[in-house]
């Protein structure tokens, strides 16, 4: 099990420790916190077999410690190494698994997975009563970070202060003392001594400490459930995924979480920070480090598939042309059937879109549009119209008109139907496949003519035309049909 930091390695080898302790498996870490003598021995009982689960950081990359029979390499938080780091793993045996897990996958990782060069599962289930993280990118205030730190206190919580330049690290920590004198202060990086680095991490884990003033270190799966507020410190400087997985330290109970994005007063920030705290603000609901992946994705490129690069704009042909093209080529090196879905071109007349009063964000409701244009199945489709109310609040007719039409596109496409045109007073269907399609439209209300073998004109009754209607009876009718495949 390869991590990045220290600390995350001792809360691995402690979580693996406890739940194992019913089974006959050898756990061992290695990590600057175990001494020259430990990691000798636990290396040596590597090599010969006598370890189940070696955990540890990059030292396990060395070329001095070796396996008897590796068969899974788990990389966790795989986005804070680099490739050589995960390929070198891979090198040690041919037949080697590799499970890679983050919250925000690499652009290249991503990219790749998106592609089907890699297998990807999502876990989208947040944990019960966990809540969505309050993110604000503001300036730095004296007065606002007081009050935030005695709100939190005042519920009996932790604070994270995130300030990550060692040099001026103290000074830092001085200045939050000063701001709330009656708060417990510590300081916190990895160039500390590995003991006191342990021992204040240790104090702040069992609430002997309130702030914990400290660099990137902590932002590495640390598991604190009463550490729920957050100041980042010139967040400007940080990436997309840093700053994600540092907010994800904290709201890991099922109390209300803040996380405060600082910007200097005195410093003008890139467009390309702008758009990161933009994205970090906006994708700040439970499970949002695959839209902050994505993001990540198109702010940074997609890196180079068959080199070391692991983000850049090598898909510069624009990003979903390329995705499709290299699927193709992937699908087909396989062997794989590609068959391309039919899509039921629908056009009713109606109103139907998601305004900007119902989702504010122009991103957000672009992400919407993907997800309908990518519905297939009608089970899909449910999934999202559940998901929307959750999300944005009660569902607006236009929207609801949205979602049904999607659901006509949906089924009449399943029904061997190529187009529902609505030309007053007809609903003209062109037609795909006859056998599919005649279900559909025996014993409609109205008149049925048939021009051509290919084309059937519907004249429903006049107060059929209104748009609610209209869709209702489609939507039913293709429903029956479908039903009876």
């Amino acid at each position: 099990v390869l991590v990045p930091t220290t600390i995350l390695a001792d809360q691995h080898y402690r979580t693996f420790r406890e739940r194992m302790a019913d089974y006959p498996f050898n756990v061992e870490v290695i990590s600057r916190f175990r001494t020259k003598a430990d990691q000798a021995r636990i290396i040596e009982a590597a090599a010969r077999g006598a370890v189940d689960v070696l955990i540890g950081t990059h030292r396990l990359l060395s070329k001095d410690v070796r396996f008897a029979n590796l068969a899974l390499v788990v990389i966790d938080e795989e986005q804070r190494f680099g490739v050589e780091h995960k390929e070198r793993l891979k090198q040690m045996r041919a037949t080697v698994d590799v499970l890679t897990l983050t919250a925000t996958p690499i652009p290249r990782t991503l990219h790749m997975a998106m592609l089907g060069l890699r297998d990807i599962s999502n876990l989208t289930t947040a944990p019960l009563d966990r809540r969505a993280i309050y993110t604000e990118v503001c300036s730095y205030n004296r007065d606002r970070v007081r009050a935030a730190i005695l709100r939190e206190m005042d519920r009996g919580g932790q604070v994270f202060f995130v300030h990550n330049r060692v040099r001026d690290i103290q000074s830092v920590a001085d200045e939050v003392q000063s701001l709330v004198p009656e708060a417990r202060v510590a300081v916190g990086h990895g160039q500390m001594p590995e003991r006191r680095l342990e021992k204040t991490m240790l104090r702040f884990v069992r609430g002997e400490i309130d702030v914990l003033v400290c660099t990137t270190i902590i932002e590495s799966g640390l598991d604190i459930p009463s550490a729920n507020t957050m100041f980042i410190h010139d967040s400007d400087r940080l990436g997309l995924a840093q700053l994600h997985q540092l907010r994800g330290r904290i709201g890991r109970y099922k109390h209300r979480a803040y996380c405060y994005l600082m910007l200097p007063e005195t410093r003008s920030v890139t467009r390309v920070a702008a758009k990161r705290l933009k994205a970090v603000e906006e994708f700040s609901d439970l499970g949002a480090g695959f839209q902050i992946a994505m993001r990540d994705l198109e702010i940074r490129g997609a890196g180079n598939i068959l080199g070391p690069e692991q983000s850049g704009h090598i898909a510069a042909v624009g990003y979903e042309l390329y995705c499709q093209l290299l699927e193709r080529s992937v699908r087909r090196l396989r062997g794989d059937d590609m068959p391309t879905p039919a899509t039921c071109h629908v056009e009713l007349g109606v109103e139907a879109y998601i305004p900007r009063s119902y989702i504010a964000s122009s991103r957000q409701r672009m992400e919407v549009y993907r997800r309908l244009a990518l519905c297939h199945e009608p089970e899909q489709l449910d999934q999202l119209t559940s998901d929307l109310p959750d999300a944005f609040g009660k569902v607006p007719p236009v929207v609801d008109d949205l979602l049904t039409v999607a659901l006509i596109r949906v089924l009449a496409s399943r029904l061997g139907i190529d187009s529902i045109l609505l030309d007053p007073p007809d609903v003209i269907f062109i037609i795909g496949d006859a056998s599919l399609a005649s279900p559909a439209l025996e014993g409609l209300a109205g008149s049925v003519r048939l021009p051509d073998e290919r084309t059937a004109h519907w004249r429903p009754p006049e107060e059929y035309l209104t748009s609610p209607t209209l869709l209702t009876v489609l939507r039913r009718r293709l429903q029956q049909a479908a039903e009876k495949l």
